[in-house]
Parts: structure tokens; sequence; C-alpha cells
């Protein structure tokens, strides 16, 4: 109906109208159409879940084409404006077509919507819906009560398996066929015991989990000069590594090794590379390992078979991108049980290091994102198949200068907040640090240094424990009375020039040092007496010289036979400590 004129609304909504008697269309075309809106409709009110099944069955009885368009409407999941539409539309081969239309057009979005669903089902991985389908058995057995502490176990290394996405096709094989022969064996034998220990290691790995880089070269650089002085170029090459990772962030992490002696702050520096990545930090020892199966893992038919050390650590790490310290390269042993430093090529090396397979996990697991640094206080000692594989950087230590300003900045402070003191009640005095450096301390680095103000800080940590009201400005004098006499002594060059000394240069592990090169003449018969516990390329260093003395006599005002009755003795001072290497002065 229409309505002509409304006439009010109370006590009900009341209007003048004009009613709409359909007259039925006989007519080819609208049969045709209403043939094909029957069947679209049909296919539609089939798949529709809000359809209902009376729906259908009425479907078959209408034989009007505008009650029929009417009909199929009512049940079409569209907006009231589209229903709206449908009774203003008087002409029946209109509204016929009209909701041919709306027809055809759900029909097409159920299709997209079906296509759609079967596409994610698709790609839903294998672990995921075995996941979905273990939850939905592990319900059952739970509402029928046949659940144990057992079953549950093995219950949850499935889940946990399956959520650690393992990436190695190998690793999850072997971890669901752990858990098949779990399933049959007795919870308390010692077998279930190992491959449940083996699967809980698959679980824990971090196979897929990766800690995103900070790659904000300016806060880099800000968090490296905040934990270290100095060292510019260690900082400037891990800047350079962010800079590069920002550019490309699939590049290969680099393998670094920093060389110098003890207390430079190599390990620390590692530290610090992690903190400004924003990467996690693990650390493994190497000083001492001489059974390869310490870096690879042992066989899992060996009793009490464990992880290598590396996997151990990236399972502390909890991410398979962190920035790894290999403390003490340059010490790795060598004896019956293996070579450590070849089952360490795998590790180190670029070009396999993405396939590095321990014995135990037996699956390869990829370590081209781990940043490998390894530490060493000699360059010589480490293998060179090692050395070849890996970025050198060397950090031969500290000056005075240095080290003033490091203990000032950094050691310091430190020792007096562990030492629950303030500026207030020691300070120390650049005069009295100095005393330390050169009187107290012979090093290259500055971890003696440290010592010495970690004992002056425990006296003063003494008085003020015993109630005093301590303020102290820490001159030489209250060094001295604290650390007692100087341990060591500052050599220096002889002013003036005297015949039979020369001064030389000597490498020791606590860095560079002087060295004094003696000889004198006494009555003889013309030979070579060499002391200091020289080596042999020192040795023969001396006889080189003795032998060019004596091949220039004449040239040096010597008479040729001015050995005839004297010898020589070439003396290098601290006996007790081996020496060898170039000339020295000799």
């Amino acid at each position: 109906m229409r309505i002509e004129e409304p006439l009010g609304r109370h006590p009900t909504m009341r209007a003048r109208v004009h009613r709409y008697h359909e007259t039925p269309a006989v007519d080819v075309e609208v049969d045709a159409l209403a043939a094909q809106l029957r069947e679209s409709a049909r296919r539609l009110l089939h798949d529709l879940p809000t359809a209902s099944r009376e729906s259908l069955h009425i479907l078959d009885n209408v034989r009007e084409a505008g009650a029929l368009a009417d009909l199929i409407e009512s049940n079409l999941p569209v907006s009231n404006e589209s229903k709206q539409r449908v009774l203003e539309t008087l002409d029946i081969r209109e509204r016929v077509r009209l909701v041919l239309d709306q027809v055809n057009r759900q029909n097409e979005v159920l299709r997209v919507k079906h296509e759609i669903s079967t596409m994610v089902e698709e790609e839903m991985s294998s672990s995921q819906r075995e996941y979905l389908l273990r939850q939905q058995v592990k319900s059952i057995r739970r509402e029928l009560g046949e659940t144990d502490v057992d079953e549950d176990d093995i219950e949850n290394l499935r889940e946990r398996i399956a959520l650690g996405r393992l990436p190695s096709e190998a690793a999850a094989a072997a971890a669901k066929r752990e858990l098949r022969r779990m399933s049959n064996m007795n919870a308390a034998s010692s077998e279930y015991q190992v491959a449940q220990t083996y699967v809980t290691w698959l679980a824990d790995l971090p196979w897929s989990k990766m800690n995103p880089d900070r790659l904000d070269v300016l806060q880099a650089r800000r968090v490296l000069d905040e934990d270290h002085y100095g060292l510019e170029k260690p900082k400037r090459r891990i800047v350079e590594y962010i800079a590069v990772r920002k550019l490309r962030q699939d590049g290969r992490a680099p393998i670094l090794c920093f060389v110098g002696p003890p207390g430079v702050g190599k390990t620390s520096l590692g530290r610090s590379i992690a903190r400004a990545s924003g990467r996690a930090f693990a650390r493994v020892s190497l000083g001492g390992v001489s059974d390869e199966a310490e870096v690879q893992g042992h066989r899992r038919t060996y009793v009490g078979a464990f992880p290598g050390r590396i996997i151990s650590a990236l399972k502390k790490a909890g991410a398979r991108n962190p920035v790894m310290i290999l403390d003490e390269i340059d010490k790795l042993g060598n004896d019956q049980r293996g070579d450590p430093s070849s089952a360490l090529l795998e590790v180190l090396d670029p070009e396999q290091n993405h396939q590095f397979t321990d014995h135990y996990i037996d699956a390869p697991f990829d370590l081209s994102k781990v940043m490998f640094i390894a530490t060493a206080n000699q360059k010589s000692t480490i293998p060179a198949a090692l050395l070849d594989r890996m970025e050198v950087i060397e950090i031969p230590g500290y000056t005075p200068r240095e080290k003033l300003s490091i203990a000032r900045d950094f050691l310091i402070p430190r020792q007096l907040s562990e030492h629950g003191l303030s500026p207030e009640r020691l300070d120390f005095s650049d005069e009295s640090i100095d005393l330390m450096i050169d009187s107290y301390t012979h090093e290259a680095g500055v971890r003696k240094l440290e010592q010495q103000a970690a004992a002056v800080c425990r006296a003063v940590a003494v008085r003020v424990a015993n109630g005093e009201d301590v303020s102290i400005i820490a001159d030489p004098a209250f060094i001295e009375s604290v650390l007692g006499a100087a341990k060591t002594r500052r050599q220096e060059p002889e002013r003036s020039a005297r015949a039979g000394v020369a001064t030389g240069l000597t490498w020791t592990p606590a860095g560079g040092d002087l060295l004094f090169v003696e000889a004198t003449k006494m009555p003889g018969t013309g030979k070579l007496h060499l002391t200091g516990n020289m080596g042999d390329i020192l040795k023969e260093s001396a006889a080189a010289a003795f032998t060019f003395v004596r091949t220039r006599a004449v040239e040096l005002g010597l008479a040729e036979d001015f050995l005839s009755n004297t010898d020589i003795h070439v003396h290098l001072p601290a006996g007790g400590v081996p020496k060898d290497g170039a000339a020295a002065g000799v």
C-alpha cells in the first residue's frame, strides 16, 4: 500500500491509503527470470547458515514471480534499505531482476569466502593442525578421566614442540619419533628419562626466536662511549657493523677477535656491544678446553651425554642472534680426547655455520645470525685455521693518561658504590691515582688498578663502619699508608751515555717495557758469555753482534788480536723472565 494522507498517531497510527493489487504477469521473459532466480536462490539458501529449512520447501511451491521475489528477498542477509527498495519496485519484471542481482552477488560473496577459507586451511602448517587436534584429544581424554601424569608430560612436550616452530625437518622428525617412543615406554625407565631430556632440549632451543636489532648508529656510539674510554678502533668497527645492518637486514654477522693483554676490557666490550645492538649476551669460556665434545656435544649413545657449550649458550640466551663471547680462544687444549680448535672451525666459518650440527641435537642449527667475538691474550698461540676465519682487532693497552681517565670515570665510582661509600666520604686526587698507576701496578690493562682502588675503599669502609665521621681526600701519603711500600718502579733510560749498556724495548703479557742490555769485558780467551734467560733468536742476535765487531775490529779502532786475552759477557736483567724475539738492543 501507499500512504495517501496521514490522519494521526493517537490512539494508533492511522492514514488514508491506496492498496496495490498485483496482477500476475504472463510473460516468457518473466518466467525465464523466475526460473533462474529460483535456481540461484536454492543454491544460496542451501549454503546460508541462517536460512530455514522451510524456506527451501516453500521455494518450490511458489509459482507467481512477484511472490517468489518477495519470499527470497525476506531470507537474504541484506540491509533494510535494500529490502525497502525491492518493496517499492512495483514492476514485477524489474523486481525479479533486482532480487536476482542480489542473489547472484551473495552467491559470489560466499564463493570467495569459501576460497579464502580453503587457502587459509591449506597454508596452516602441519604442526599447527597437529597442535589443534591434540588439544581436542586432550580435552576428550580429560572428560573421560583417562589422563595421567606421564601422558600430561608427553602432551606438554608435544605442545612445546608445536609452538617452538622447529624450522629443521630433521629436528621436528626426531622430536616426533622420540615422543612416539616415550608413549610406549615406562616412565620410570632410564630410556624414558633420556628421551625426555632430548625432546626438552629440542623444545627449549630458540630455533626461530630472534631479538630485533637496535639499528641506531648514534645510540650505539653513545652506549659504547658510556661503558668504555678510548678503544676507538673496536668502537668504530661495531658502529660500522650496525650501519651495514641498517642498510641490509639479511647480512651475516661478523666474527671478530679482540687480541690484547689481560684487563683491557675485551669481555666487557662484548657485553657493551650486546647492549648497544639490543641483543642477548652469551659467554663461552674456552680456556683449558681439550675435549672436542665440549664444543660439538656428546653423541646420545654415551651415558650422560649433553649438548656442547655453543648450543647450551644459545639456550641460555633465548634467541638465535645473540652476541656470543668465546673467551680465551688462544688457550684451547689438545690431547687424546680430540682437538677442540678443529671443532670450532664449523662454528666460526661463515660458509659453514648456517648448518652447524651438534652431536647431541643431531640436527642442523643456523649460527649465521650469531655475532661471535673471540678474545685472546696472544695472537701467536691462536690456531692458524681459526685465525684465518676471524677479523683481528688489536687492543694493545692503555697509556698512563688513559688509565687516569678510566679510573676517574669508571673504576673508582664503581668501587665506591660496591663498598657502600659516597664521594663525600672518599675522593681520590689525580696525584694519588698516578701513584697507584706508577708504583703499585705494572700492567697494560686496569684490573690491578681497580684492585688497589678497592683496597683503599675497604680501609675507609672499616672506619665508617666503626662509627667515624670520615671525609677523606686520598693523597699520595694516604695511599702509601694504606697500600704500603711501592711494589713496582718505573724504569727510565739512563740520561748519560755509558759504554756497555744499550736500551731496547720488549713485549710482555702486561704490555711493553724497557729492556737494558748490559755488556762488559773481562780477562779470558775470546769467548762470549750470554745470561738472562735468552731464547734462541736472542742468542743468535748476540752472536751476530759479536761477529760484526770482530770482522770490523780495524774500522772500530781495535787491534786484530784484541780478543786473544778478553771475554765478553752480555746480560739481560730479569733473568727469571724468558725473553726472545728481535735483537732488543743487543
